[in-house]
């Protein structure tokens, strides 16, 4: 089977509207094509108590006295958190818990794939959950992946027909479009109950440095400790829910033997483009051992603090209705984005954020106005026009541009070339990058880390994870890295003399600083077919 090479992207919506124009050019051919109804779902849990497996020993050991609390460490360096999933992986004993947005067939995706099937191999029970938006072709894999003993996979709101191509998916679902637009974004890491990964980054090449053009800027945890269950019952409600369909239950049978499918998957991830990673000899940007070798050393040193998590209801999405759907995410008290804006609003001094995708909407404006109009600074890091990978939802944001700058938000955006030119932001961990990180720090205190954008997809139609870390210690780290970006590789956004907006690029040393008036880093015709297309963007779908 021909690997899948598509780059998927975590905000969909825009490439989605071409998709959409295709279906409906397809439909006199396609028709529409429902979803399996009698479908055998068996319910599993967590399971539990993984204080007694060497990882929960670990964590027990390196946990301080007293009230329970969660260790973190946080993981900006790609290659240090590829390394922390396979590492636990190999360490796991019972459990591996792993639900995402994309794991996609390329090199990464198969890599884990296999340390997760090697796992499964020495008895641990691996349950696997993936979003079906960026799944096209790529059955063959995981359905010979679910041939091994101790292995289930489990895909969230599937397309059932056309699934070889991710056109011909949209074709065969296009009256279903409120249905397959909706997406389960979140993602999530947990081995034997014990220990998590969780944060930004999906499974996919250009998120671990292994894509030839940009990578994303990104930003994942390890977590331990007493919010570990939490997370394990958050994937169990979306591992039980009637929205996700075993792969079985989508895929035809090809009458190949149980033996003859786990060759199949062999066969799949191995070859010349197999990956290997190097040796991670040397710490990280905030001076961590790779987790290898504090596992190996018996000492896991971690950051101790109390911590929430949470994440919305798969009904958030596919609900039947509205009143199936629950309330509104800013009003369910555990959304993430309920939660989001609660801290936000309880800000007293500073916030600093980054997001990918920056489309406040009302609900947002709200906020900040609020926020700003208690005195609180409020610092945004977000991708510019020439860095992001959905140029239309740069035009939901700069519709809110100037009108956030005039009520004194920070706004820096993203510039390739800066990122490019600066070895401490190589350091950080991409050679030409996409910001990808969704990250808050607030009052210096406070730490969210998730899959949540500060857009209306998000907010509206997707489901989404998130933890707050109430950690000085954790926050300070935050802030450190945030701030690599915007001194080495953002511009900073000002409103000039006759409201236009400028782009200031901080200069090197004691030169004077540039100031840009249009969109960096870009040309006309980009600029020209966003100017095009602006009136015709719903902002609700983007």
């Amino acid at each position: 089977m021909p690997h899948s090479r598509h780059r998927a992207t975590d905000q969909p919506p825009a490439r989605w509207l071409a998709w959409l124009l295709l279906g409906i050019a397809a439909l006199c051919v396609a028709g529409c094509a429902g979803l399996p109804t009698d479908v055998q779902r068996t319910p599993s849990v967590a399971i539990t108590n993984g204080a007694d497996t060497p990882l929960g020993r670990l964590v027990k050991a390196a946990a301080p006295p007293g009230e329970p609390l969660s260790g973190f460490r946080l993981l900006p360096m790609p290659q240090f958190s590829l390394h922390a999933r396979i590492e636990l992986a190999r360490r796991a004993q019972r459990s591996i818990d792993v639900q995402y947005y994309l794991v996609q067939n390329d090199e990464t995706g198969r890599y884990l794939l296999r340390a997760l099937r090697d796992a499964a191999d020495r008895g641990v029970r691996v349950r696997l959950l993936v979003d079906d938006l960026y799944t096209a072709g790529a059955d063959p894999l995981f359905t010979s992946f679910a041939a091994h003993p101790n292995v289930e996979v489990r895909l969230f709101n599937p397309f059932p027909a056309g699934r070889d191509r991710l056109g011909t998916r949209w074709a065969w679902s296009i009256l279903d479009f409120d249905r397959v637009h909706r997406r389960m974004h979140n993602k999530l890491y947990v081995v034997d109950d014990s220990i998590a990964v969780m944060g930004g980054r999906n499974i996919a090449n250009e998120y671990f440095l292994r894509d030839g053009g940009s990578n994303f800027i990104d930003i994942d945890t390890l977590v331990a400790g007493a919010v570990v269950p939490r997370l394990s019952s958050l994937f169990d409600m979306y591992w039980n829910s009637p929205y996700v369909y075993p792969i079985g239950a989508l895929v035809p049978a090809t009458g190949e033997s149980p033996q003859q499918l786990r060759a199949r998957f062999d066969r799949l991830t191995t070859g010349p483009d197999q990956l290997h990673p190097e040796a991670l000899d040397s710490t990280d940007l905030l001076g961590n051992n790779p987790l290898a070798k504090d596992l190996d050393a018996g000492v896991l040193t971690l950051a101790w603090a109390r911590a929430e998590a949470y994440a919305d209801a798969p009904a958030k999405a596919l609900g039947a209705n509205d009143a199936a759907r629950g309330p509104p995410a800013d009003e369910a008290t555990d959304s993430v984005l309920y939660n989001v804006r609660r801290y936000l609003r309880g800000a007293e001094n500073e916030i600093l954020q980054t997001t990918p995708y920056l489309i406040p909407g009302r609900g947002g404006m709200e906020t900040i106005r609020l926020v700003r109009g208690n005195g609180v600074s409020y610092s945004i890091v977000t991708n510019s026009l020439a860095a992001t990978d959905e140029s239309l939802v740069h035009i939901g944001y700069r519709r809110y541009r100037a009108e956030m700058l005039r009520l004194g938000i920070e706004l820096y955006e993203l510039s390739p070339k800066r990122v490019e030119q600066t070895q401490r932001f190589g350091m950080y961990g991409s050679a030409s990058g996409r910001l990808h990180g969704k990250s808050a720090v607030i009052d210096r205190r406070i730490v969210f880390i998730g899959s949540m954008n500060f857009d209306p997809r998000s907010m509206l139609h997707n489901t989404e994870i998130g933890i707050f870390i109430f950690s000085p210690q954790i926050a300070q780290q935050l802030t450190s890295l945030i701030g690599f970006i915007r001194l080495d590789g953002a511009y900073q956004l000002q409103l000039g003399a006759g409201g236009a907006i400028e782009w200031v690029s901080p200069a090197a040393g004691d030169g004077a600083d540039t100031l840009l008036h249009q969109e960096p880093e870009t040309g006309f015709w980009a600029r020209w077919r966003l100017n095009l297309l602006a009136p015709l963007v719903p902002e609700s779908l983007l």
